[in-house]
């Protein structure tokens, strides 16, 4: 932030801020103006006066320093120190100059709970104003001041004690606020990977696998390859649009276009694929509906690019658990295992996703084959079905 302005518990940047946040910490001091004008009027000689202005000067200095680092967390040994000087400048100047000089001590309690956390200031304040009576009495008509300066002593160092925990509290909220959004921006760089790797992952094996096929058959039959070709630039096409619509965070996959383009990838691929007709979403939220749909992308995805299966075949069923109706999704095929022996990070992302949608994902190896259960829950009655 730039300019006179800053906010509260933040530190001053440039020579403006610091000269605001200097008048708002030196204003009080015109409660010096008693000292002040003993100085002046007070018929002192001149090597008292001289004298005199040295100690309030030093005085106004280690104050500013204080109060002016409110907040800081130095180190309390070097505060109750420096508050101890303070104490010390104010009982001599006091002593020796008279009466007028006992507003020092509400100085020092100010500066104490400027300074200090609340369990040492609840004691070094009482002491300052223990102190200031002490000086007091032992000063030549010093009671008189006495009751103005106890109550302003006390209220403004215990006052001070709320100012040093609300400038703590809005540095600490300013750094919670900052973790906050680098969570933020965590969550989304992993959703658009997620994303990313979900989309490209599913078209550039389509992509590849319709290269083979154009390639294989440009030589005898050239109408077909160019088929292939055209499907390939429909699919890039579509990949784009969908990285597209990723990035901006607004893409959500629906299951019947999922299906429809999990039958032109086994197709493609080789696999004969059992696919179930268009689905009944009655119920299914849009977020459930959404991770199935990424669920049997990432499934189809694996079946074509580890599997080797020559058979894949795709469940959509609406089933009664004890948590409740859910959507089930089951893809299951006769290869060599799946994706491996552990889990990679489409699954993985999977896994986050469906959790999300308050979902669930089973996923490992068959006897022969592999298999991949995601189920989500939904909002109407279930029944049970069959694959069409």
């Amino acid at each position: 932030m730039s300019g006179v302005g800053f906010g509260m518990g933040q530190r001053p940047v440039n020579r403006r801020q610091r000269a605001v946040k200097s008048l708002w910490t030196g204003i009080w001091l015109v409660y010096l103006s008693a000292p002040v004008t003993d100085l002046l009027h007070g018929g002192h000689g001149t090597g008292v006066t001289i004298l005199g202005w040295i100690g309030l000067a030093a005085l106004v200095t280690w104050y500013m320093l204080l109060v002016f680092r409110t907040g800081r967390g130095e180190r309390n040994t070097l505060v109750l120190a420096s508050l101890g000087v303070l104490a010390a400048q104010s009982t001599l100047l006091a002593l020796t100059l008279g009466r007028e000089w006992l507003v020092l001590f509400v100085y020092v309690s100010i500066a104490s709970g400027a300074a200090l956390p609340l369990r040492m200031a609840r004691w070094t304040i009482p002491a300052a104003c223990a102190l200031l009576t002490a000086v007091a009495l032992a000063t030549h008509d010093g009671m008189a001041y006495l009751a103005g300066l106890l109550i302003p002593a006390l209220l403004g160092g215990f006052a001070m004690t709320g100012v040093r925990e609300l400038v703590r509290t809005t540095i600490a909220l300013r750094e919670a606020r900052a973790t906050v959004a680098q969570l933020a921006a965590n969550e989304e760089r992993l959703r658009l990977a997620r994303d990313l790797h979900d989309l490209l992952g599913h078209s550039l094996s389509l992509i590849t696998l319709k290269s083979e096929l154009a390639g294989r058959m440009l030589p005898g039959r050239p109408d077909q390859a160019a088929q292939q070709v055209a499907d390939i630039e429909q699919v890039s096409r579509q990949a784009l649009v969908d990285v597209r619509e990723a990035v901006t965070g607004y893409r959500r996959p629906r299951l019947h276009a999922e299906l429809a383009g999990a039958r032109v990838a086994l197709t493609a691929a080789g696999v004969a694929a059992g696919l179930p007709a268009e689905p009944g979403l009655d119920g299914v939220p849009e977020e459930s509906e959404s991770a199935l749909a990424w669920a049997l992308r990432e499934a189809v995805t694996n079946v074509v690019r580890h599997s080797g299966a020559r058979r894949c075949t795709v469940e959509l069923l609406h089933r009664q658990t004890l948590d409740g109706p859910v959507l089930e999704l089951t893809v299951e095929d006769n290869g060599s295992g799946g994706p491996g022996t552990g889990h990679g990070n489409g699954l993985a992302g999977l896994t986050e996703r469906l959790t999300k949608a308050g979902g669930s994902l089973e996923a490992g190896p068959l006897k022969q084959g592999f298999r991949l259960v995601a189920r989500v829950p939904t909002a109407g009655p279930a029944d049970v079905g069959s694959p069409a």
